[in-house]
């Protein structure tokens, strides 16, 4: 019964988010009298600035970041180097930025990922496609189910791991979309990387914990948005709903079926000054597997929503159930009047199930960050961020906010 609680919740909010819609055509990044890193390196180097391009001429922005940090599934430092490529494929008052990034990653020894994901809108936003494309060499911690092993009592699990999701989505109403995907998720060579430790009786799951999982499957896809820039959302809504079917005669090892609802409202605190950032950002999901053969690396875990981007503060995959509950909250704003420099406060808490009743327990987490304005043009910002929880906190570089 919880479950159709949950999704009730989840829907009878979108219905309010309706009735605060922010036009799209009045969202555009005002970019008069802003700086960023692009400005200060033209200065620094006296590169003199070009002619603007014409309005209807396509425009690329792109913002590379080499970092050295932490490597995901925390198993040391790795260089990092994040990608970000944004365009317009339309006129801007009505066509989304398309946005592309690439995030490898290496720790100098044999683990390493390649993620590339993809968000385009053809003009007029008449279709938004959508791709997220990985390799990945990654070893990382896991606790077993819900809260069922403490902090210091993980076990690095070593494994290989290919995705390949697609998905295209056509627009129904000026904001919903609907579509539908096809999603592979491919783990090999599953094993714990202490000898003295069976994954399967660690964890008390029999379904991909040796060996490998194959699950495959095809999506359906409907998007509520009213953003006009996913890698700085201005003020608007956004609500994702995917259910997803992995049958047998597609090649999964085993049928299992899933549902994952997002939803996330960007509210301005001053609406009446456009040119400054001071925002409230909301960030929800619910992620269930709704039989009992989803294979472990696939059942729904803290950090592996679809951008990787939840459980700031905490190790990802943490925390692993069949079901999962997830909320966030955010504060941005401006430091300098010219957009270059920034803040943002955060907590976070999720509730997992497991060892347990989703909702009876709730781990908590809490962190700050500094902002610096990489390309105004694509309002893109560098961003870090320490976080912290029980028994744990970190410090992470990026390309664009969290959500």
């Amino acid at each position: 019964m919880y479950k159709y609680i949950v999704v009730a919740l989840f829907f009878i909010p979108s219905a309010l988010f309706a009735q605060s819609v922010i036009p799209q055509k009045d969202a555009k990044v005002d970019t008069v009298g802003k700086t960023d890193l692009i400005d200060i390196a033209k200065g620094i180097f006296h590169v003199k600035p070009g002619a603007p391009p014409p309005d209807n001429k396509k425009r690329i922005y792109f913002s590379v970041l080499p970092v050295s940090g932490a490597a995901p599934g925390g198993t040391g430092r790795a260089l990092v180097t994040s990608t970000t490529a944004g365009v317009y494929l339309g006129p801007k008052n009505t066509t989304n930025l398309s946005s592309v990034s690439f995030a490898p990653y290496w720790n100098f020894h044999s683990r390493f990922g390649l993620p590339l994901r993809s968000s385009i809108w053809l003009p007029d936003n008449t279709w938004n496609i959508q791709g997220d494309i990985r390799f990945l060499v990654y070893p990382q911690y896991t606790w077993g189910l819900g809260s069922s092993h403490n902090s210091s009592e993980k076990t690095l699990v070593d494994y290989r791991y290919i995705r390949f999701y697609q998905s295209a989505l056509k627009r129904i109403t000026p904001y919903f979309f609907a579509g539908v995907g096809y999603n592979l998720d491919y783990h090999s060579n599953i094993k714990s990387d202490d000898p003295n430790v069976d994954l399967k009786q660690y964890t008390g799951y029999q379904y991909g914990t040796a060996g490998s999982s194959l699950s495959s499957g095809i999506s359906l896809n409907a998007v509520y948005d009213t953003r006009n820039n996913s890698i700085n959302p201005l003020p608007g809504a956004y609500a994702n709903f995917v259910y997803r079917v992995n049958p047998g005669f597609l090649g999964s090892n085993d049928s299992w079926h899933s549902v994952y609802i997002d939803m996330r409202k960007y509210i301005p605190l001053n609406p009446a000054n456009k040119s400054q950032q001071n925002t409230l950002a909301i960030w929800t999901y619910y992620w269930t597997v709704l039989n009992s053969k989803a294979p472990y690396l696939d059942l729904p875990s803290v950090g592996w929503d679809p951008y990787n981007r939840s459980g700031r503060g905490m190790d990802q995959n943490r925390y692993r159930g069949r079901s999962l509950f997830y909320l966030e909250g955010e504060y941005r704003r401006d430091i300098t009047e010219n957009g270059l420099l920034g803040f943002v406060v955060f907590a976070n808490a999720n509730t997992v199930s497991g060892s347990g009743t989703i909702f009876t327990s709730w781990h908590p987490a809490a962190g700050t960050g500094l902002r610096i304005k990489f390309n105004k043009g694509s309002n893109t910002n560098v961003g870090i961020d320490y976080g912290f929880s029980k028994g744990y906190n970190s410090i992470s570089v990026g390309l664009g906010e969290a959500f």
